[in-house]
């Protein structure tokens, strides 16, 4: 039941849609969808690579999940959390580098995007049957236990330790962007000319479209959960991944919490953004970016992305104004009315 219901949850949800060109897919045009790193994902070659290609994706995306979820038994994060406050626990070059880049988005951004959520993560459950907002005694407990300064690493015997027992790592706002990398260099090396990689709404567009034509991706209306979607972003190859109040949530006395959890008071932030798109050529970078610009809030959120090179934001308020850091409008435009650009 719990994996229906997260099904569900994850086809109303999440916000990105591609458009490929009018023209009918080729025969030569290659897919595979399965249940993995806890959503629906799904690879679509169309030019180039073989059932070959596919298998090793997937078999990369099952490896990167057994590893890096915090919500199965026997993974290193699990390890990891397991001998919080006891001692340090090796991990593989993939998991280190993943946290490793995870901490480097917590000092960047003072700790609004935190890897060591966990506890507050589990504590709120959303997302899953039964979420309900906790009591705050428990908030507060969970919040003590919340801080990313205190992770100790050892970079050459490649070991992690939590020095606290009750803190937990969770990767859920990175992992997805290091997967959808890995997938890609796993195309590269098969030298696949034009793919799509979605993972759960982490979208990667991939080589160039077979009609020379540029790649389409839309950004997901916050108030609809049917896909429809409030405008497109045009380019060549890319990343586009988005964190909104729409994609995980539950309904308590009429008011809704939503995944996207502030570090400071223990609840979902709430902020006036309803979503936030990170369009860029690295798929961990947007992953980790979409979480922290979102927390940060627009004008904080904003200088961060002024503050790096090739990345751009989209930002969607309760307000219904689109807000485009520098450049962006040059790749993104709006298609539905409803909204209209913020000044």
């Amino acid at each position: 039941m719990k994996r229906l219901f997260r099904l569900s949850c994850l086809f109303c949800a999440f916000c990105l849609f591609f458009f490929s060109s009018c023209a009918n897919k080729s025969q030569a045009e290659i897919s595979r969808t399965d249940f993995v790193l806890g959503t629906v994902c799904s690879v679509t070659i169309s030019s180039g690579g073989t059932e070959k290609t596919l298998d090793e994706a997937f078999t990369r995306l099952r490896q990167i999940d057994d590893t890096m979820s915090a919500n199965k038994d026997g993974t290193e994060i699990a390890a990891i959390n397991g001998a919080a406050g006891k001692k340090a626990v090796k991990v593989s070059a993939d998991t280190f580098y993943v946290i490793t880049k995870a901490l480097e988005y917590a000092r960047k951004t003072n700790g609004a995007f935190d890897p060591t959520i966990g506890p507050l993560v589990k504590l709120w459950n959303i997302g899953n049957e039964g979420a309900k907002v906790p009591p705050d005694k428990n908030i507060k407990a969970a919040l003590a236990l919340t801080d990313y300064r205190k992770v100790e690493l050892n970079s050459d015997a490649l070991t992690v330790r939590l020095p606290v027992a009750g803190m937990r790592l969770d990767l859920g706002a990175i992992a997805k962007g290091y997967a959808a990398d890995e997938v890609v260099k796993i195309l590269r090396a098969h030298r696949v000319k034009s793919a799509i990689v979605d993972l759960g709404g982490n979208i990667f567009v991939y080589g160039k479209k077979k009609d020379g034509s540029l790649w389409r991706v839309g950004i997901q209306n916050p108030y609809s959960e049917r896909g429809e979607y409030i405008g497109l972003v045009t380019g060549s190859q890319m990343t586009v991944v988005t964190s909104g109040v729409y994609e995980r949530y539950f309904i308590e006395n009429g008011k809704r919490y939503h995944h996207i959890l502030d570090t400071k008071t223990g609840f979902p932030e709430d902020n006036g953004l309803l979503s936030v798109s990170i369009v860029t050529e690295s798929s961990i970078d947007a992953d980790a970016l979409s979480t922290s610009v979102f927390a940060l809030g627009l004008d904080k959120g904003m200088q961060l992305v002024k503050s790096l090179k090739d990345v751009y934001a989209i930002f969607v308020d309760e307000n219904d104004k689109v807000y485009l850091s520098p450049g962006t409008n040059k790749i993104f435009s709006i298609t539905d009315p409803t909204f209209t650009l913020g000044e």
